[in-house]
C-alpha cells in the first residue's frame, strides 16, 4: 500500500509550513503530498497564520521539491473555470516535471462560497459543471497534438488549441474523483477518473463504495482493474497511550472518537486498520495530518508504519 500525506491548510497554515511538511514527507519517502482546496476554516480553528490557495501552493512546491507526487483532494469545480484550470494544471505539471495529480469534485462547502462571493448552484447544476470540466480536461489531454478541441456542454463551451495546453505527463496527469459512489458520481468516475478515493469511511463502507464504482466501470465497458482505489483517513499515532492522547488533544479530537473514525493508536494498531482498508481494495491511503507542527508524528509514521506496508 502506498501512503500519502494529506493536509487541511484552511485550518491555518502558511506556505512555509506547508513547504516544510512537504519536504519532510519527501525525505521520509511518502509517496505524495496533497492538500485540500478550501479558503475557509471549518469548526473552531482560527485560520491563522494564513489562508492559502491550493494551486499556488502546488506551483511553489513543484519548484521546491524533487520527487514527491503533488495534488489536491479535491478542487471544487465551482472554484475555477475549466479552460483556466487546464492552463494551471499544465503549467504546474511542467514546473514539477510531471508530478501533479488532479482531484476534482462538485463542491460542498456552501458557507465558503457565500463568504468569498463564489456562486454555489444546486447540486445537480454543480454536477453538470463537474461533468463539463472533466470532459474539457480529458478532451484536451486526449486530442492529437496540433489539433483543436471544441466542446459544448450543459454549462459552458470552449474552443481551444491543444498543443499549448499539453502537460508534462503522458497521457495526462492522473484525475482523482471520490465520494460515496452514488449513481452519477460512479458513472463520471468510470468514464473519466484514473483513481477513485473513498474518504473518511469505515473499511466496510469503502468496500461497498468500491463495488458500486466497479459496477459502473463494467457497465461502461471499462476494466475496473484500470482504476486505482484509495481511501483517506485522519491519523493519530503514538508510541504509547499518553502520546496518542496528547496528539488527539492537539487537534481538538477525542481519542475514542478517533479510534472509531480514524487511524488511531500505536503503530501496530494503525497498521491493523490499514490492513482492513487494503482488504477492502485500497492500494493507497491518504493520511490526514491535522497538526502541521508535529514533525515527530511524521517521523514515527515513516519509521513504524510506512516501512511495514
Amino acid at each position: 500500500m502506498k501512503l500519502r500525506i494529506f493536509t487541511e491548510p484552511q485550518q491555518g497554515a502558511s506556505y512555509d509550513q506547508l513547504l516544510q511538511v512537504a519536504r519532510t514527507a519527501e525525505r521520509l519517502d511518502f509517496d505524495g503530498f496533497f492538500r485540500s482546496d478550501h479558503y475557509l476554516k471549518m469548526g473552531a480553528a482560527s485560520g491563522l497564520p494564513a489562508y492559502t490557495d491550493a494551486w499556488t501552493t502546488l506551483a511553489g512546491l513543484a519548484r521546491e521539491t524533487e520527487k514527491i507526487r503533488l495534488g489536491t483532494l479535491v478542487t471544487p469545480t465551482t472554484f475555477r473555470q475549466p479552460g483556466v484550470l487546464a492552463v494551471t494544471v499544465a503549467q504546474v505539471d511542467h514546473m514539477s516535471r510531471g508530478r501533479v495529480e488532479v482531484g476534482l469534485g462538485a463542491g460542498w462547502f456552501e458557507d465558503e462560497h457565500r463568504d468569498y462571493g463564489i456562486p454555489f448552484p444546486p447540486i445537480g447544476q454543480r454536477y453538470d459543471r463537474l461533468e463539463d470540466q472533466l470532459a474539457v480536461l480529458h478532451g484536451i489531454w486526449s486530442a492529437e497534438p496540433g489539433t483543436g478541441f471544441t466542446y459544448e456542454g450543459r454549462t459552458l463551451s470552449v474552443q481551444l488549441e491543444v498543443s499549448p495546453l499539453r502537460p508534462a505527463q503522458h497521457p495526462h496527469p492522473p484525475i482523482i474523483m471520490g465520494g460515496r459512489g452514488g449513481p452519477r458520481n460512479s458513472r463520471l468516475a468510470a468514464r473519466y477518473a484514473d483513481e477513485f478515493n473513498a474518504p473518511f469511511m469505515s473499511a466496510d463502507e469503502v468496500a461497498q463504495v468500491f463495488a458500486s464504482v466497479r459496477r459502473a466501470c463494467e457497465g461502461a465497458g471499462r476494466d475496473p482493474a484500470s482504476m486505482k482505489w484509495s481511501a483517506a483517513q485522519v491519523v493519530c499515532c503514538g508510541r504509547n497511550e499518553a502520546e496518542v492522547a496528547r496528539r488527539a488533544q492537539a487537534i481538538g479530537r477525542d481519542v475514542d472518537e478517533l479510534r472509531h473514525n480514524g487511524l488511531t493508536g500505536t503503530p501496530s494498531e494503525v497498521l491493523e486498520r490499514l490492513g482492513a482498508y487494503s482488504d477492502a481494495g485500497a492500494g493507497t491511503c491518504y493520511l490526514q495530518i491535522l497538526d502541521l507542527s508535529d514533525f515527530d508524528h511524521l517521523e514515527l509514521l515513516a519509521q513504524e508504519v510506512l516501512t511495514a506496508v
